[in-house]
């Protein structure tokens, strides 16, 4: 009955005299082979690599040496990395009467077979192998620096990993009780990836050890993903293919229905590849911001106030407030914002407009005012050089200001070729019309409800015109009227 058992198969490194010497040994060992005594028993050892029998020797140490001499062979070429084999050497010792053994043949065999690999951990996200690394510290440093570009540096300082079993945990973040942030600070809760992270210790090629550099660059690019891309309106394939660092011969062997020459249709979907984030970085913040807090307006209707007239009582100014936000950030790329405390710091002050609430009636009255400030009649109503002088003239005013002589609507306002040169019409809505002429300008527009003793323009001496007065008529259904009936200074 055979008895198995699996020894470690790194081995210490031996000194280049050592090697030497087992070198010269082995060529001594494998030209003999050993025959027990007949009068004893004497052990054999069957020599398996990874489950394949390879052969039998009559001493362990032969296997041994030569691993040894391997694994000094690796760490002279990989002298920063923890050089071992990369197969499972076992053996199965047998005692045997008249034991033959041919050690030359098993070292030839194990000399071929075995391979140099590096003791290195393994970062994983989820079932992505991001790359190989000479030890965790490596893989924690990668880790690090690739979250470092997504929060700050001393958030950076503060993060640890602990390790449950394979996967790795974030850990570090400030306690919530001792914060106190001033205005415009703000302080990283916690972090997380959006993938599972774990190390696993594997043997690899030393030469698949990656840098941290190298680590962080993978990181960074991520992995590919089939994805779906939706043309748009003037895309050629030359400009996809570069979007999504494919060239088009191979943009045109991920879709059996395109060639080289193909026109492209907007809303036309083919297949590409993107390099899609390992994992997303999400950042939990807290954040104090000084903002402004408006101030309210207060409407008071007045009746003092024509409709449409409004006032300033009091001027509005703004208050401040300190608002504490709890923020989400994936990759730097705000994602959610939530309000955790308001503060306000200064009261603002409220705005107070007063509101005008009184209508103008478009009906006139029907007792008329004096249309100017002022003044004397300088020309009745009657025959005046020839002609029939249809109004009179107001001249010589305390003011140039012009009246509405009673409620109305501006029938119309504008220049007169007819000699009257700047002229209203007022239509009083009660069978009276009063008209102003000569104006030098006009404050009314057609259209206007005016009130009574309200001012439509001012005085001058636009049109035919012997100096600045006011030419003012009244007519009563049609019919031309004497305005001194109506109006008296």
């Amino acid at each position: 009955m055979f008895t198995r058992y699996t020894e470690n198969n790194t081995g210490k490194s031996k000194s280049f005299f050592r090697k030497i010497v087992i070198i010269a040994c082995l060529g001594i060992a494998f030209t003999v082979t050993t025959a027990y005594a007949n009068d004893g028993l004497g052990t054999v050892y069957h020599v398996y690599v990874n489950e394949d029998h390879v052969g039998k020797v009559d001493d362990k140490e032969v296997v041994n040496n030569l691993i040894d001499s391997k694994v000094e062979e690796g760490e002279e070429e990989f002298e920063n990395l923890s050089i071992t084999i990369g197969e499972e050497i076992s053996y199965i010792p047998e005692k045997v009467f008249n034991a033959s053994t041919n050690n030359q043949k098993v070292a030839n065999r194990l000399d071929e077979e075995l391979s140099i690999k590096a003791n290195a951990v393994e970062l994983r996200v989820d079932d992505e192998t991001v790359g190989y690394f000479d030890s965790e510290d490596t893989a924690k440093e990668v880790l690090k620096q690739y979250i470092s570009a997504y929060v700050d540096e001393e958030s950076v300082k503060e993060i640890r990993f602990e390790k449950q079993n394979d996967d790795l945990i974030i850990a570090g973040m400030p306690n919530p009780d001792k914060i106190d942030l001033s205005a415009d600070e703000s302080i990283v809760m916690d972090l997380t990836l959006s993938g599972n992270i774990s190390i696993l210790s594997q043997k690899v090629l030393p030469t698949a050890i990656l840098s941290a550099d190298e680590g962080i660059a993978m990181l960074e690019k991520g992995t590919l993903e089939d994805k779906v891309h939706t043309v748009k309106e003037g895309e050629v394939l030359g400009g996809i293919a570069a979007k999504y660092e494919l060239s088009v011969n191979k943009l045109v062997e991920l879709n059996d229905s395109l060639d080289k020459d193909s026109i492209l249709k907007p809303d036309q979907e083919i297949n590409v590849t993107e390099y899609e984030a390992f994992a997303d970085i999400i950042v939990y913040e807290e954040k104090k911001m000084e903002e402004s807090l408006e101030f309210e307006t207060e409407i008071i209707e007045s009746d003092d106030m024509y409709k449409g007239e409004e006032k300033v009582k009091q001027h509005g100014k703004d208050g401040t407030k300190e608002v504490l936000y709890s923020i989400e950030k994936t990759n730097g790329k705000q994602t959610d914002k939530e309000v955790l405390q308001e503060t306000v710091t200064k009261e603002p002050v409220k705005e107070i407009v007063m509101k005008g609430t009184k209508v103008i009636s478009s009906t006139g009255t029907g007792n008329m005012v004096w249309p100017a400030v002022g003044g004397y009649i300088s020309s009745h109503v009657g025959e005046r050089w020839g002609k029939t002088h249809k109004g009179i003239d107001i001249a010589r005013p305390t003011n140039k200001n012009i009246l509405a002589a009673d409620n109305g609507v501006i029938e119309s306002a504008g220049y007169n070729s007819g000699g009257y040169g700047n002229k209203i019409v007022i239509n009083h809505n009660n069978g009276m019309k009063t008209i102003y002429a000569h104006l030098a300008s006009i404050d009314v527009k057609v259209g206007q409800v005016v009130e009574k003793g309200s001012k439509i323009g001012v005085m001058g001496s636009t049109g035919n015109s012997t100096g600045i007065h006011l030419h003012f008529e009244v007519y009563k259904n049609g019919s031309l009227q004497n305005p001194t009936k109506y109006v008296s200074q």
